[in-house]
């Protein structure tokens, strides 16, 4: 089993920044790769970035594209999200996932089932 815990998330003026970290604990071994997703009030989850865990590559939103950087640190078994440009809209509890159960072929990586284990979420709030 593989435990996820995000931190970092606050309330932040608009333009400003904000860095979510998540920490992986547990079979780290069998993770191939982790995103981020998010989810505003009244809305369903949403994708925001993915990064595999051994190459690197990223994908990441359109709507983030540009201001938001994934990055993983995998002696440390880390991930984070440097949020930039923040802008109203981009309030939501932030999701920390992982893939660990095996790739799941056919799934794009953006999809939500391509990951089997999710953090507990941290609210981030941007402000006009």
């Amino acid at each position: 089993q593989v435990q996820l815990v995000e931190s970092g998330g606050g309330l932040v003026q608009a333009g400003g920044s904000l860095r979510l970290s998540c920490a992986a604990s547990g079979r780290t071994s069998r993770i191939y790769r982790m995103g981020w997703f998010r989810q505003a009030p009244g809305k369903e989850r949403a994708f925001v970035a993915t990064i595999s865990w051994s190459g690197g590559t990223t994908y990441y939103a359109d709507s983030v594209k540009g201001r938001f950087t994934i990055s993983r640190d995998n002696a440390k078994n880390t991930m984070a999200l440097q949020m930039n440009s923040l802008k109203p809209q981009d309030t939501a509890v932030y999701y920390c996932a992982a893939g660990t159960a095996g790739l799941r072929v056919g799934v794009p990586s953006f999809d939500g089932r391509q990951y089997d284990t999710w953090g507990q979420g941290t609210q981030v709030t941007v402000s006009s």
